[in-house]
């Protein structure tokens, strides 16, 4: 019977310590949106100095529903580069969809409207990472790719 206690602890104990392996064994992603968003473009951006924008130019910049978004944080070029980045919770996993599209959107209005003045910068917009994960949708335009797809990989995406 001893034997039976010491084999059912040692199971238990492998089992809790296989649950402690980091990332959670959904897949479901939890960020918080302001500290990705500073750090993708703080990290990532080389070529320009970004700045956090408000709520509502971001709604009007990717035309996004505010009503359907928990939380966001958006940082944006003056205009110098391409580069941006975005991290956007949505309210319920059924808006995330039209969340990607839209940045998507926003991603080809872009380059249409580089090519014309600042074709340099187009490479940066071929190269953009929009990835969802859950209730998130990011997108990130940026110097360094590689290192951006490294943060987001950290941050389960």
């Amino acid at each position: 019977m001893k034997k039976l206690k010491l084999i059912l602890v040692a199971l238990l104990s492998l089992l809790l310590l296989a649950s402690c392996g980091g990332k959670k064994s959904s897949g479901e992603v939890t960020v918080d949106p302001s500290a990705l968003a500073k750090q993708l473009a703080e990290e990532t951006v080389t070529s320009d100095t970004l700045s956090e924008i408000s709520t509502d130019i971001m709604a009007s910049t990717y035309f996004v529903d505010t009503a359907k978004i928990e939380a966001s944080s958006a940082y944006m070029s003056t205009g110098a580069s391409a580069c941006e980045a975005a991290v956007i919770k949505c309210s319920d996993t059924d808006y995330v969809s039209e969340v990607s599209d839209l940045l998507k959107q926003r991603v080809s209005n872009q380059k249409d409207l580089y090519s014309s003045y600042n074709a340099g910068e187009t490479t940066k917009l071929e190269n953009a990472i929009i990835k969802t994960s859950g209730k998130y949708v990011v997108l990130c335009v940026c110097d360094d790719t590689a290192k951006a797809e490294e943060i987001l990989k950290k941050a389960g995406f």
